[in-house]
């Protein structure tokens, strides 16, 4: 077993000797809420319609992998945001989602380095999108919300749209993502660096060939290489020469 240490306050490496080359890596793989983003999103809408805290409850057991089922964890978490408007969606974006410090000046470096970027989200599509023109992210994979037609146009069904990769981008989806991407861009995992926070995070971070939890859950930080657990994303960069 590989012991971890702090390599300096707040961080906390496992099986890595800095200093590393981000001339190394070709790809940056990033979850979205509560790693790229201050919130989760599906938490913050249930808001709108009362529910937060049902809802988070749901969130929380599934990012600590106390849910197994991710995909019935949203499919419940969605079917409770019946009657939720588009006006809602946009002001939780405008009002309450924020980057996490430190993700502008990591994106700039990465791409800096010649680096593609991945944003993969069991979120939705009206968030990712606009966080991936933003940060002018490369790739994103993320559910898109229904919506309904005629009288009550506008309103969400509490349902999810079935897209031509699959239905729900859960864990599995998110590593099969980043394989595909490496393929497309002719690269091995190894050289994919994969960050995230939840449990539906594991299944990329371990294909990638250096995996960082930014404030995450037990389960994550003990499986990850690197560890933020201070400050901003942006400490990841202490690592590279």
């Amino acid at each position: 077993m590989t012991v971890s240490q702090e390599f300096t306050p707040g961080l906390v490496l496992r099986g890595l000797t800095p200093p590393l080359r981000l001339a190394d890596f070709k790809l940056a793989v990033f979850d979205m809420d509560s790693t790229l983003i201050n919130i989760e999103c599906v938490d913050e809408i249930a808001a709108e319609a009362g529910l937060k805290e049902e809802v988070a409850a749901i969130t929380e057991a599934a990012m600590r992998g106390e849910i197994t089922d991710y995909k019935e964890s949203l499919r419940q978490r969605v079917k409770l945001l019946r009657g939720v408007t588009v006006a809602d969606l946009e002001r939780v974006y405008v009002e309450r989602l924020r980057l996490n410090p430190g993700v502008e000046r990591l994106v700039a470096a990465c791409k800096a380095a010649g680096m593609k970027t991945l944003l993969v989200s069991g979120g939705f599509t009206f968030f990712t999108d606009r966080v991936r023109d933003h940060l002018g992210i490369d790739y994103t994979r993320s559910n898109v919300l229904e919506l309904e037609s005629g009288p009550n146009c506008g309103q969400l069904t509490g349902r999810m749209v079935d897209q031509d990769w699959g239905d729900i981008c859960d864990g599995d989806e998110k590593r099969k993502m980043l394989l595909e991407t490496c393929a497309k861009l002719g690269i091995s995992p190894k050289q994919a660096i994969a960050v995230g926070d939840g449990a539906n995070d594991l299944p990329m971070m371990g294909e990638a060939g250096l995996s960082v939890a930014y404030h995450a859950k037990p389960r994550v930080r003990e499986q990850a290489m690197v560890q933020i657990n201070e400050g901003g994303l942006d400490r990841l960069l202490e690592l590279f020469a």
